[in-house]
């Protein structure tokens, strides 16, 4: 039986544009040259809103002050040895001054460029439902390596 990862991802609004993560500092990083929200795993005895805050502060350095819970991801593949339950945020309030990332470069994008970077192919789906301002989802991706085997929204495929 595979274990459970909780996690959060969140991407932070401002200007038209999401701060978004080149992941290209940690070797053996399943995200790897991918972009990416910020976020990271649950610690013991965390709610999602305080793993939300800890690791938007420890990646970025800025406090979230307005923040949406907008859905939970599910992810699966036949190469990770965990399957994988994903919180996912948008903010669009925050303060403080954005501090250097080890991890990854942070970086400002276009909301309607974010689809030219390498991203995950089932991140392009929970982007558009972020566009179309789904009140809430629960979305499945299923991996076969690096490629989107299955994709189900609330309980229907897509």
């Amino acid at each position: 039986m595979k274990k459970i990862s909780l996690t959060t991802l969140c991407y932070i609004e401002q200007d038209d544009k999401y701060l978004m993560m080149h992941r290209v500092k940690k070797e053996m990083d399943l995200n790897k040259d991918k972009w990416v929200g910020v976020g990271g795993h649950f610690e013991a005895d965390e709610s999602p809103e305080d793993c939300l805050l800890r690791e938007v502060k420890e990646e970025t350095g800025l406090t979230l002050t307005s923040w949406r819970f907008r859905g939970i991801v599910t992810f699966l593949s036949n190469e990770w040895p965990e399957a994988e339950y994903m919180c996912l945020y948008t903010a669009d309030g925050f303060e403080g001054e954005m501090t250097y990332c080890d991890e990854g470069t942070l970086e400002w994008v276009e909301k309607s460029k974010v689809y030219d970077l390498p991203i995950w192919e089932g991140d392009k789906i929970f982007f558009r439902l972020l566009e179309e301002d789904r009140e809430f989802f629960s979305l499945k991706l299923r991996y076969e390596g690096n490629v989107l085997a299955e994709a189900v929204l609330d309980g229907k495929g897509l």
